[in-house]
C-alpha cells in the first residue's frame, strides 16, 4: 500500500506582497475569501498546502476584504483558524519554491497581485513551469 505521503496532494498558493492601491495611497493586498475558500476545499480534502509570496511572510491583506460585509463563514473560519494565521504570517519567498514539489499552484485574488505578481519574473516562470509539467494552474 502506498503511503499516505505519496498519496497528499501538495498545493501551492501564491499571495501578493504589495500593499498600496497604485498610487492612491490606499491599502490593498490579497483578498481574504479568495484565500480562505479554496484554502480550506484543498485543507478539508486533505491536501498539504505551502503559502508563499514574492519578499516571504507576512503578506498584506486588503482590510476591505475583512469588512463585516463580506465576511463569510469561511473567513471567519480563517481569522479563528491559530494554524492556518501562523502559515500566513510565514509565507515562503517565491523564489523558494520548485515546481516538481507540488502538483498544483493557485493565485488567491485581489488588487494586490495586479501590481506585483502579474509582472514578476519569479512567478512568470513557476507558472511556464507548472504548465511545461502538465500541472493544474487556477
Amino acid at each position: 500500500p502506498a503511503s499516505s505521503k505519496e498519496t497528499t496532494m501538495k498545493v501551492l498558493m501564491v499571495l501578493t506582497s504589495h500593499d498600496r492601491l497604485g498610487d492612491t495611497g490606499k491599502k490593498t493586498g490579497f483578498w481574504l475569501e479568495e484565500l480562505a475558500a479554496p484554502y480550506y476545499v484543498f485543507k478539508d480534502a486533505g491536501a498539504e498546502i505551502t503559502l508563499a509570496s514574492p519578499k516571504g511572510g507576512q503578506p498584506p491583506l486588503d482590510p476591505k476584504s475583512d469588512e463585516p460585509m463580506f465576511q463569510t463563514d469561511l473567513t471567519r473560519r480563517f481569522t479563528a483558524d491559530k494554524d492556518a494565521n501562523a502559515q500566513l504570517a510565514e509565507t515562503v519567498r517565491l523564489d523558494s519554491v520548485d515546481q516538481a514539489d507540488f502538483d498544483t499552484v493557485f493565485y488567491p485574488g485581489g488588487h494586490g497581485p495586479m501590481w506585483d505578481l502579474v509582472e514578476d519574473e519569479t512567478s512568470i516562470r513557476l507558472i511556464e513551469s507548472f504548465v511545461a509539467a502538465g500541472k493544474t494552474i487556477a
